[in-house]
């Protein structure tokens, strides 16, 4: 993870934070104990305060950024999946953000709720607790029940453990017939070492 002041306002984060070593951190963010951010996460907080909860995880390549007068705020367990952009919104604690979803600023998405994959919520509406949002424009389709929560919570669970595995399972490895720092392709003659 690389970490960034801005104006003199260094990240809080964590010591238990798990974040994949091309994560970018900048600014007035705080993030809680037992998060984790995965390859590609930006989360910038060089226009408002950035506050992610505990046991949350931000999925690879999302984007979380905040303005002036929009802090971006997720409570604790919140998943954000692949590729979202999230800006100047507040996600309730035990909700679900799927993939390539964008919620922007001054949007409130309420507890345990599931945001469905590609869905825009343009700046403003506020969404109760145990929502399933869905459609463009999005509306909300139902409220979830218990056992809806219970997969939504799974997924904070599943996360958490994958950070565990991550600490002390992964490795990064040169490959045979490639230099560190150099990616297969065209220039090399094509994929090298793996058959």
């Amino acid at each position: 993870m690389r970490t960034y002041s801005f104006q003199g306002v260094r990240p809080r984060i964590h010591p238990s934070v798990y974040a994949f070593d091309d994560v970018v951190v900048i600014g007035d963010v705080e993030i809680d104990a037992d998060v984790s951010l995965w390859p590609g996460v930006t989360v910038r907080g060089d226009k408002g305060p950035v506050r992610i909860g505990r046991g949350s995880n931000v999925q690879d390549h999302a984007m979380l950024h905040s303005d002036p007068e929009y802090p971006l705020v997720l409570g604790s367990d919140v998943t954000v999946a692949h590729g979202a952009l999230l800006h100047g919104c507040t996600i309730g604690s035990g909700t679900v953000v799927g993939i390539g979803a964008i919620v922007l600023n001054g949007v409130s998405v309420g507890e345990s709720s599931r945001v469905s994959a590609g869905v825009v919520l343009s700046a403003g509406p506020r969404f109760g607790p145990r929502s399933l949002i869905a459609g463009n424009p999005a509306t909300v389709l139902m409220t979830l029940s218990d056992s809806d929560v219970a997969v939504l919570d799974g997924t904070a669970a599943e996360y958490r453990e994958l950070a565990g595995l991550y600490r002390t399972g992964v490795q990064e490895v040169t490959l045979p017939g490639l230099a560190p720092g150099r990616s297969h392709g065209a220039a090399d003659g094509g994929v090298s070492g793996v058959r």
